[in-house]
């Protein structure tokens, strides 16, 4: 039997199965500051170390020191352009973690009440409509999913899947989908599950699409520098027409 179980714990180690990988990448994000970093940079764009020691309330300097730490874990990239650098998440996989750890910090064992006004107004503004990376979330991606899927646009029969329907509905509002065509590993739909509303909303290749193009033809824009989106008059008359969303955040 020690035979046995010196074979199996070394196969285990081979292959990564330890747990000293998930202890590493755990022990990166147990920081706060850290964390703060990853949480910022879920709105899909790419931040200056400055800009993020400016949010996190550290030393610039401070912030470099944590930044190429997750650059090295592989958890950020970084976005040269002149002598200037950018980081940002370095794929959606990364994304999809940060907001599910979000999601278990946000339960109501260990929520804590905001503490001022302005902090509960970011709150509600983001559990109406956020971006989760590159897709929409909040309330608002749910319902949009929910509609999608009552219109027939989405299958959830065999797993998610994206109908003829759906993709004949993407062609009518122009909305361009270059990764269904392309081999693009990046699965085209997948259910992202949302921290606030418990309910998964669209992701993949086709909610990267919805949302840039909810962006370029002005459906939503941002909320000041926080990854909370405001639906406008725009995209509520859209939505309304294309999916009978009348009620909307």
């Amino acid at each position: 039997m020690d035979g046995v179980n010196d074979t199996a714990r070394t196969g285990s180690a081979a292959h990564g199965e330890d747990g000293q990988g998930l202890a590493s990448i755990a022990a990166l994000l147990a920081d706060r500051t850290r964390a703060h970093f990853c949480l910022t940079l879920l709105d899909g764009r790419a931040w200056t170390a400055g800009e993020l020691a400016s949010g996190a309330g550290v030393a610039r300097s401070t912030a470099t020191e944590h930044l190429n730490a997750l650059v090295g874990a592989g958890l950020l990239a970084e976005v040269r352009q002149g002598r200037h650098r950018y980081v940002r998440l370095a794929r959606p996989e990364v994304a999809e973690l940060i907001e599910q750890l979000a999601g278990l910090a946000g339960t109501p064992l260990t929520a804590k009440a905001p503490a001022s006004l302005s902090a509960a107004g970011r709150k509600r503004a983001l559990a109406r409509a956020r971006t989760c990376y590159d897709h929409l979330a909040g309330a608002l991606g749910v319902a949009l999913t929910d509609a999608m899927t009552e219109h027939g646009l989405l299958d959830w029969t065999h797993g998610l899947t994206l109908t003829p329907a759906g993709l004949a509905w993407l062609d009518e509002l122009g909305i361009s989908t270059p990764a269904l065509t392309t081999g693009a590993r990046r699965p085209a739909v997948r259910p992202c599950q949302d921290w606030t509303e418990r309910r998964p909303h669209l992701a993949g290749a086709v909610g990267a699409a919805i949302c840039r193009h909810a962006f370029e033809d002005h459906w939503v824009t941002r909320v000041g520098t926080t990854r909370a989106v405001q639906l406008t008059d725009t995209g509520r008359a859209t939505l309304a027409r294309h999916l009978g969303l009348t009620d909307l955040p």
